[in-house]
């Protein structure tokens, strides 16, 4: 007997599925992971990114990730975990960055968002 494989997620369950069921009736082929390595590399919109490429990249900020996550707004994300707007919108176009005390408070935000709301909402 066969052990059906286990995902991640319901998503790359989903994923999985639908792909297996488009190869079974031939409209895609499966591929192993080398030919699908050779056919991006052969692919001139999809190489690698060089040194240089990510270099002049910018990094999206780590309170936009979160904020976004949490699908808030600024306002909103600002009001709730005690941020003043000016300073999140200020991280969050690169113009200033946040100290490390603040990058491990969005690291407890990021992680466990209600109960730094509960924390922060109590009197």
């Amino acid at each position: 007997m066969r052990n059906k494989p286990k995902f991640r997620s319901d998503a790359f369950a989903a994923i999985h599925s639908s792909a297996s069921a488009l190869a079974k009736v031939g409209a895609i082929r499966p591929m192993s992971a080398t030919a699908i390595e050779r056919a991006g590399l052969a692919d001139p919109d999809a190489q690698p990114l060089t040194v240089s490429d990510l270099k002049r990249m910018k990094r999206t900020p780590q309170a936009k990730i979160i904020r976004r996550a949490l699908g808030l707004t600024q306002e909103e994300f600002a009001s709730r975990y005690h941020i003043p707007l000016g300073t999140l919108r200020d991280w969050e176009q690169g113009r200033a960055e946040p100290d490390q005390p603040t990058k491990a408070y969005l690291t407890l935000v990021a992680r466990d968002p209600e109960h730094a709301r509960r924390i922060l909402s109590r009197k």
